[in-house]
């Protein structure tokens, strides 16, 4: 009995899962070094599941695709679903193109089936569910944000047949991401946080960066090329990059530990794929950059139009993570001579520092140029001219600038004071220090005129209620007699004027 129950339990959970469908998990990092000096991380997950979600009998069977984005599906009759939450803009001037574009704030559009009679209905009831699951504002779609697109946004499975009726849009521009948006997407994967790539998700590296999306697509997709079998797909992305110089180093030297404070050990046990990508297209012979640990798996795939080279790493073989058990993939730049040089400010502790090693050509222009965010101070902190703004002070050219004579660089022969400051190493140059102008930066101010009106009349009241009260304990009160005479004095003044007897 206790060999034959184990084994007509393996066989009805067999049974079970071939009669729910196939399941199958990927997951996928691709690591790209950008020409910014930042790097560009993106994760992805893939979960495939061989059912219909259209069918009377429900199903209750959930191995890999989580149990809530299932029951949505099946309750709205969803063909595609398309949700992303990202913070900050994507720069495509500096980065180039992402894998996967997704706009600032919240992102949600969704194809129904031809069967559902009610969209606007179906819509209204689909985004205050996706409001609770992803514990985000969603619930705040309705009619006013909504739009029903033509050409845009087609759909990205399988495609039957294109009714735009079935199709709606709405974006959230305001939309917080937070961890509390993080935290049950984290939880649609097979293994959650736990194991696999999804433990360098950590909130506090991630949305300490200069870019962050997380996105969530479901859509039916062909199994083979014929398409005789179809699965729905699940896609997990997240986009991070993060900003060479927020550790304060200025180092152009990147890790798994220092971008998400954890390295790998395993692969998620439930994938039946888990790889890393590092893009070294732009890396001939290690040219730029070197990788450690190496790899001598190589990748190329067409992205974006362009065909890229990749380093893979491979985390299903026990020999990617070395003796150690543990993988810190580092990127380090060969080249430590000249970048710029920046520190960071603290808040109220020390100013931007930034250094430039450049070599300018003759009757050039050069512009340089910073990006800032304005913020209000503390209003102790404001001058007692606010309104005229508030200087940067000027920033420092030193150059060596070619001489049209032979320099003298023996420091020790006389010569004039004014000419003789800076020491000269070369006959053919001499060292030239250069000051801007300082600039005048218009901050935001607040109306200094309220506090006053609130300290007056504070101060008057505070001044009438205890000047009464003060009045009330410290005067004090006497009971004074009538005087008789005086009453008798003005009593025969009163009679003296009516012409009538005085009082004896």
């Amino acid at each position: 009995i206790l060999i034959y129950i184990p084994i007509f339990v393996f066989v009805l959970l067999r049974k079970l899962i071939k009669e729910e469908g196939e399941n199958d998990f990927q997951e996928e990092l691709v690591i790209r070094p950008l020409h910014s000096g930042d790097i560009y991380a993106s994760f992805q997950f893939r979960t495939l599941w061989e059912t219909d979600f259209m069918r009377e009998n429900k199903v209750s069977h959930y191995r890999l695709f989580p149990k809530s984005l299932g029951q949505v599906i099946s309750k709205f009759s969803v063909r595609e679903l398309h949700i992303s939450f990202t913070q900050g803009y994507w720069r495509t001037m500096q980065w180039g193109q992402p894998f996967l574009p997704s706009p600032p704030g919240a992102e949600l559009w969704v194809w129904f089936q031809d069967s559902v009679t009610d969209v606007d209905a179906a819509w209204k009831e689909l985004t205050n569910v996706l409001s609770g699951i992803f514990c985000a504002s969603l619930n705040f779609i309705d009619s006013t944000n909504t739009v029903q697109p033509s050409a845009s946004f087609k759909p990205l499975g399988i495609v039957n047949e294109t009714d735009h009726r079935f199709l709606r849009y709405a974006t959230l521009p305001r939309e917080i991401v937070c961890t509390e948006n993080l935290t049950p997407w984290k939880k649609l994967l097979p293994c959650g946080s736990k194991a696999g790539l999804a433990v360098l998700l950590k909130s506090e590296k991630l949305f300490h960066s200069s870019f962050f999306s997380q996105t969530v697509h479901i859509r039916p997709v062909c199994q083979d090329r014929e398409c005789k079998t179809t699965s729905w797909e699940l896609r997990q992305t997240l986009n991070v990059v993060f900003d060479l110089h927020t550790s304060g180093q200025g180092k152009r030297e990147w890790s798994l530990f220092k971008m998400f404070s954890r390295t790998l050990t395993e692969a998620c046990p439930l994938a039946s794929s888990s790889k890393i990508y590092i893009d070294v297209t732009d890396n001939p012979q290690e040219e730029y950059f070197e990788l450690s640990p190496a790899t001598p798996l190589l990748s190329q795939a067409v992205v974006l139009g362009d065909r890229r080279t990749f380093s893979v790493y491979d985390l299903t073989q026990q020999v990617t993570f070395g003796t150690v058990r543990s993988l810190n993939l580092l990127i380090r730049w060969k080249s430590t001579e000249g970048y710029i040089h920046y520190q960071p400010s603290k808040d109220r502790m020390r100013p931007h520092l930034l250094e430039m090693l450049v070599q300018l050509p003759p009757h050039s222009v050069t512009e340089v140029t910073v990006q800032f965010e304005r913020a209000l101070l503390k209003w102790t902190e404001y001058t007692p001219d606010p309104n005229h703004g508030f200087y940067v002070g000027s920033s420092v050219i030193s150059a060596l600038v070619p001489s049209s004579v032979a320099m003298d660089t023996n420091i020790t022969q006389e010569q004039p004071l004014f000419s003789s400051f800076f020491p000269c190493k070369e006959e053919s140059s001499y060292f030239v220090r250069v000051y801007t102008e300082p600039l005048l930066v218009n901050l935001p101010t607040p109306d200094f005129s309220m506090p006053y009106n609130v300290i007056c009349l504070t101060c008057t009241v505070v001044a009438v209620g205890y000047g009464s009260l003060y009045n009330l304990l410290t005067r004090s009160f006497q009971i004074e007699e009538p005087n008789p005479r005086l009453a008798k004095k003005i009593a025969n003044f009163i009679r003296r004027i009516r012409g009538v007897p005085l009082l004896s």
